[in-house]
């Protein structure tokens, strides 16, 4: 068709983002439009652009859905309209995923596509819990089926008698279906006492699984609260193997589930820390970023910048708003020249250096009180220091400065605020619920928001704080901090919580 733009037909993989291939994220931060369903994990729609077009075709069980029709009606809608569509699928699109029949319609609407295979459920799922489907002390084939046939068939078409013979079977979709599946099963030939495994939830944080034989899994599933769709059944005796092999169950965070307060933009780092060790994350931020009401102090300092022996920055943000705002002023990195930098903490340096500025000092103590135990055997007095830093903030670094003889100008480069919009209630509910296993804070202005907002929490909350100075305010809270880091970042704080639960 001419002019019409092209659908690509993406497997996201199972669930965890990490598996997405790199040419299905590289289409989705150029799609015009992204259609996606229930299976698909909406973390991955963070690699969408901005002005991309959403749209959720999926169900939950027992709910309505779009039906394959209308989804291809839609594809064909918005590539008629020139847009370029990002089909996104849980798993592999051609592996039960109906891309088959999508690719169809697009062919007999003259619509150009592609298809981008994805990592299929098939394999990742039972691999996530230690599932090997060959290993060739036990079996050399194996076989995908699914666990739910279309209901109009009016005779079965899966090879029951095949099936029996092969050494590993993975059925999809066949929780509902588990106690008759077994017996056809069985009744084809198969040993009942032949190992067999039900995943929920594969390769999320939220995945169980339940061992048994052929004979007594679908009573144990029926037994367990936790278990149902979305599900994989593997049926072999591979799943003896997960004994030794089960590496994502055992992590040390597996399913806790953790509330991180961080500021959304600087969220995401410490969520994928925690989430490599397994857990599951819940975001709340409890403070924005944004610009002070003005710039008035910090734009003088800027307009005078050649004045100043030092500028020191206490954090990344204070890097970032600062640079910005050498920028805006129409000055660049040569207006530092020959003026000393100290930065409070690895990243903030890191940030620095990877702007071009080098860094004199990163003091070990990642707080103000480092800095003022090295400035404290140095001269000086009659030193000109600039500060850009957060509106509001701790004055013992100024205030010890000043004391000793230097010329100290502190410059509010941005602030932090309550975000506007915010699930309280829900928050509220989950903590009273007690179903969050560590409450977790990165600085003093995130803990007061915090508890500003949700008010009391249960005394026997696990809390995890970044370093002393949080740990701090949360104590004047009325709250003990559990776990705390030696050294003061996100990394340290999310091994400090592992270890936590380790022992």
């Amino acid at each position: 068709m001419k002019n019409s733009g092209v659908v690509y037909l993406i497997g996201a993989g199972p669930g965890d983002p990490g598996l997405l291939t790199l040419k299905g994220k590289e289409i989705l931060e150029r799609a015009d439009v992204i259609v996606y369903d229930y299976l698909v994990n909406p973390a991955l729609l963070k690699f969408a652009k901005n002005s991309a077009e959403i749209l959720y075709v999926g169900k939950k069980p027992g709910e309505k859905e779009a039906t394959q029709k209308e989804i291809n009606a839609l594809l064909l809608k918005y590539a008629a309209a020139g847009k370029n569509v990002a089909r996104l699928k849980g798993g592999d699109p051609f592996v039960f995923g109906r891309g088959g029949e999508e690719a169809q319609a697009l062919n007999k609407g003259k619509i150009v596509f592609e298809i981008v295979p994805g990592v299929t459920s098939a394999a990742s799922v039972p691999a996530y819990a230690g599932i090997p489907l060959t290993h060739r002390d036990h079996t050399s084939s194996f076989a995908v089926v699914t666990g739910h046939e279309n209901p109009g068939k009016e005779e079965t078409s899966i090879p029951w008698k095949a099936l029996s013979d092969i050494g590993t079977v993975v059925f999809l979709m066949g929780v509902r279906n588990l106690a008759g599946n077994m017996r056809r099963l069985v009744k084809a030939g198969k040993n009942k006492d032949t190992p067999a495994a039900i995943i929920t939830w594969g390769t999320y944080p939220a995945q169980v699984t339940v061992t048994g034989t052929v004979d007594d899994i679908a009573k144990k599933v029926k037994r367990r609260k936790d278990v149902g769709a979305p599900a994989i059944l593997v049926v072999g005796g591979v799943v003896a193997l997960r004994e030794i092999a089960n590496w994502y169950e055992t992590k040390p965070l597996f399913s806790k589930r953790v509330l991180v307060t961080r500021p959304k933009e600087q969220a995401e780092h410490f969520v994928r820390l925690l989430e490599s060790e397994g857990a599951r994350t819940i975001t709340y931020p409890t403070i924005e970023i944004k610009a002070p009401a003005s710039f008035r102090v910090l734009d003088r300092a800027i307009k005078n910048i050649r004045k100043y022996d030092w500028i020191l920055f206490t954090s990344v943000n204070g890097v970032s708003w600062f640079l910005e705002r050498l920028r805006v002023k129409g000055k660049d990195l040569r207006e530092l020249y020959g003026i000393k930098i100290a930065a409070i903490g690895e990243k903030t340096a890191e940030s620095l250096e990877r702007s071009g500025i080098g860094v004199e000092i990163v003091p070990r103590d990642f707080r103000a009180e480092g800095l003022i135990d090295i400035f404290s055997g140095m001269d000086v007095e009659g030193s000109k220091f600039l500060i850009p830093r957060a509106k509001t903030a701790r004055s013992i670094l100024p205030d010890t400065l000043r004391r000793m003889g230097a010329l100290v100008d502190v410059a509010p480069a941005y602030e932090t605020v309550p975000p506007q919009s915010q699930d309280i209630k829900s928050i509220k509910k989950i903590i009273k619920d007690g179903d969050i296993d560590v409450l977790t804070f990165t600085s003093s202005s995130t803990a007061r928001n915090f508890f500003d907002q949700v008010g009391k929490i249960p005394k026997d909350t696990v809390i995890a704080c970044i370093g002393p100075i949080t740990a701090g305010t949360v104590r004047e809270l009325g709250y003990d901090t559990e776990i705390m880091p030696d050294k003061y970042t996100v990394e340290a704080l999310s091994r400090a919580i592992s270890e936590h639960f380790l022992k």
